[in-house]
């Protein structure tokens, strides 16, 4: 047995090897272009002109502390929005009737998937305008007086933009795991009397939660990240982290306080991705 053994450990050993020289690259890339990036700026992120400590994270709450709190409201609220545009339109993919507006709204929403950030806050400075597409289709409709119209190039405009973004993207992993859900229960609850609406809160939505959480982390951590949009929509004070980020940089050449300001970014995210795992681990208690 132990010959046998060992034979086999011997004869699988070749087989390990080849398997890690094809990860290794992959390995090697993350290692060199995010991990050890992402360990610099952290760590650089503790050290000012006077050495190691929380200097520059002091100097970045007094600074842009209404600039975090902006951040974080304007990420919640889109992430809140994306999660309900994202269930409704899967819910109704899933459950509508009406096979044409199904289908029409299938190839719809997903169009976003394909326009990068850099465009979407291009084209939504001319739609946002005071005398954009919207206010000009407003005024037109007779829903609002000319005086009346305004600019969105402030939060509204910048939820107005991640949203539009990121629905695509959540209703497609949700779509599909509804899509993948026992029909039997749906019809049986149908035969029960159950609505629409209470059968996608009650049946449809709990079983496909891992999903939308991911899908919500995912969202949260891309709106974290983008740039473009608040440098192109809303410049003004206060800004998200990332503009401020690349003000401090281009501005001052301050490293220790951009790279506090990202260490800050990278907590809010940790701490939405912790609140996952224990929702998650709690589930399976």
């Amino acid at each position: 047995m132990a010959m046998s053994h060992k034979s086999l450990s011997r004869s699988a050993l070749p087989g390990q090897i080849a398997g890690l020289a094809l990860v290794a690259p992959a390995l090697l890339m993350i290692a060199l272009f995010f991990i050890l990036p992402l360990a610099g700026s952290v760590a650089a992120s503790f050290r000012g002109a006077e050495g190691w400590g929380l200097g520059n994270f002091a100097k970045s709450w007094a600074l842009y502390r209404r600039d975090i709190l902006f951040t974080l409201f304007v990420v919640l609220v889109s992430v809140g929005l994306v999660a309900l545009l994202s269930v409704a339109i899967g819910g109704y993919l899933t459950l509508g009737r009406n096979l044409r507006a199904a289908a029409l709204l299938k190839w719809l929403y997903r169009w976003p998937l394909f326009v990068p950030f850099i465009v979407v806050g291009q084209v939504l400075r001319g739609f946002l305008a005071k005398g954009g597409l919207m206010n000009g289709a407003l005024v037109h409709s007779g829903l609002i007086e000319p005086a009346a119209a305004m600019s969105w190039y402030d939060w509204r405009g910048l939820v107005f933009a991640f949203v539009w973004k990121q629905v695509p993207f959540v209703t497609l992993l949700l779509a599909g795991a509804m899509a993948s859900v026992d029909r039997h229960t749906l019809e049986a609850a149908q035969n029960m009397g159950a609505g629409r609406l209470r059968i996608l809160l009650q049946i449809l939505v709990p079983q496909v939660a891992p999903t939308l959480w991911t899908g919500l982390i995912l969202s949260f951590v891309t709106i974290m990240s983008v740039l473009s949009v608040p440098l192109m929509i809303n410049a003004q004070n206060p800004t998200m982290i990332t503009a401020n980020i690349s003000h401090r940089i281009i501005a001052y050449g301050d490293y220790g306080v951009a790279n506090a300001l990202g260490t800050i970014s990278l907590l809010m995210t940790a701490l939405f991705a912790w609140v996952y795992l224990r929702l998650n681990l709690r589930d399976k208690a």
